[in-house]
């Protein structure tokens, strides 16, 4: 239970011990009395919440006793003690709390805010100028620790490429599998753009340790990584940044990354990503050791598995079982898009995990008119169809549907007729964002890990490799991102025409 007190008469000790508190320091008495006047002192008890993560608030707090724990996402990252202030940045900025602090042990905490300093009946105007030049003081060794913390990166990691499940849970295990061997972790903040762009907010410093994190989380963009582990999406990339194809932009990205002093570099994605990592490779000195590690649902980079595409899979062939008991009910026909711009490996996969009856693939030479036949026969039916498929095609025809609305028209057009309802669905994004499942995580922690020994042992231009269990790397000299599949299972797919 939360107490409010009233501010003792003796007001002498209470002075002595704000002129410990920052920004109070260089406050006389006379400063800091009418500065009393409008705080509030509070007892808490153990597990009292003080302030909560994602509210707004105005005030400032400082500790007289006990001790108070910050949490963010979910994780205890830093203790306040006596003498400590905190909540001045989301309550000068107003910005929301950006973590939730609770008490430890039972202690007295006191607060004030900005419209308690701009009641001149109360505080002079002068005295509140002090304050807050305090605080601009305060806030502006943050912005100094921050350009000095970033002037110097050693380890650079740049996410970019659409999103898929296991991008932020393979940048928490790089962040602790490098630290733990002595390395500084940094990432941009927007993939190839904010290397190009360069500027201190373009980055920002992963911390895995939490003493570590306690001691550097005051300057801005310094993240505590080990919540990334559970979580879903990308964090650190943009949308697709089609500027970085041209040579201008790749030199003066490669002039940045030197200027900065990155010692290693890691790029983390699918095979835009590599391609744009591979490009500048060979704009950057041979002493950088330059990585990249494959994230992508539709497995789109040859010779090893690829992080996020067993959660691709599993969620894509939900979605299809859903559709197929849909089918079975309403006697409809769906012909669903699902991922697959090259070989069709997500919708190839999808397909077969949920049965449904026919995956049409980029690769797919199909009798049209056979499976015309056999779904003239059908009261139901679910056709998967990769968004690759006949791409080329579809570009010159400048077509405007999607790829299972193409498959659609080529059935009417080849005299197909049924009296059930045809549904195309085009490709649904939401898979994008789902949760990593367990084999994605175990296959981000063992990339980092055999990232970690690649580093340690000077490669470069290499990327880890996870396949048949067995753990390797791939030079990019030998990176292949064609995506093919194999034969043999897209027949398997095909349940509705046995050729």
């Amino acid at each position: 239970m939360v107490i409010k007190d009233k501010i003792e008469k003796d007001q002498s000790s209470l002075v002595s011990f704000i002129q410990t508190v920052s920004p109070f320091r260089d406050f006389n008495e006379s400063d800091i009395l009418p500065i009393i006047n409008v705080l509030k002192k509070y007892h808490y008890k153990t597990n009292d919440v003080i302030l909560r993560e994602g509210e707004s608030g105005k005030d400032f707090f400082f500790v007289e006793s006990g001790e108070y724990c910050l949490n963010k996402m979910g994780r205890n990252i830093k203790t306040f003690k006596k003498g400590d202030f905190f909540g001045e940045i989301a309550a000068l900025d107003n910005r929301d709390r950006t973590g939730t602090v609770t008490c430890l042990s039972a202690g007295i905490l006191y607060s004030f805010n900005e419209n308690d300093l701009e009641n001149e009946k109360i505080v002079p105007p002068s005295v509140s100028a002090k304050v807050f030049k305090g605080l601009a003081k305060l806030i502006a060794s943050y912005i100094r620790e921050e350009t000095k913390l970033y002037d110097e990166i050693e380890v650079l990691l740049i996410q970019d490429g659409g999103c898929a499940p296991g991008y932020n849970p393979v940048t928490a295990f790089i962040s602790e599998y490098l630290e733990n061997a002595g390395y500084k972790v940094y990432i941009a903040a927007e993939g190839f753009r904010s290397i190009v762009s360069n500027l201190t907010s373009d980055y920002r410093r992963l911390i895995y340790n939490p003493d570590t994190y306690q001691s550097l989380e005051h300057i801005p963009g310094v993240l505590f990584s080990p919540p990334l582990r559970e979580a879903r999406g990308a964090d650190f990339r943009t949308e697709r940044y089609p500027e970085f194809k041209k040579v201008e932009n790749q030199k003066k990205a490669a002039k940045n990354i030197v200027n900065r002093k990155v010692k290693i570099l890691i790029g983390i994605g699918g095979d835009g990503t590599f391609a744009g990592m591979n490009n500048l490779s060979e704009m950057l000195p041979k002493s950088m050791q330059i990585f990249f590690v494959p994230v992508t649902i539709d497995s789109d980079i040859y010779g090893s598995d690829c992080i996020g595409e067993f959660t691709g899979v599993e969620v894509g062939a939900e979605k299809i079982r859903c559709y197929m008991a849909d089918a079975r009910t309403h006697n409809r026909i769906y012909l669903i898009e699902m991922m697959g711009a090259q070989g069709g490996f997500h919708a190839l996969h999808s397909a077969l995990g949920a049965g449904a009856h026919l995956a049409v693939l980029p690769s797919s030479r199909l009798n049209i008119i056979k499976i015309i036949k056999e779904l003239e026969k059908r009261q139901e039916a679910v056709i998967v169809v990769a968004e690759g498929y006949k791409d080329k095609e579809r570009k010159e025809k400048k077509y405007n549907g999607n790829a299972a609305e193409y498959f659609r028209d080529e059935l009417f057009a080849a005299g197909f007729k049924t009296k059930n309802k045809l549904v195309c669905e085009g490709f649904s994004r939401d898979i994008r964002g789902a949760m990593p499942n367990n084999l994605d995580l175990m296959l981000a922690q063992r990339m980092a890990r055999q990232l970690r020994k690649l580093v340690l042992e000077g490669r470069t231009d290499e990327m880890p490799a996870v396949l048949s269990g067995k753990e390797y790397s791939i030079p990019f000299n030998e990176i292949r991102t064609d995506n093919s599949v194999e034969s043999d299972l897209a027949q398997l797919s095909n349940r509705l025409v046995n050729d």
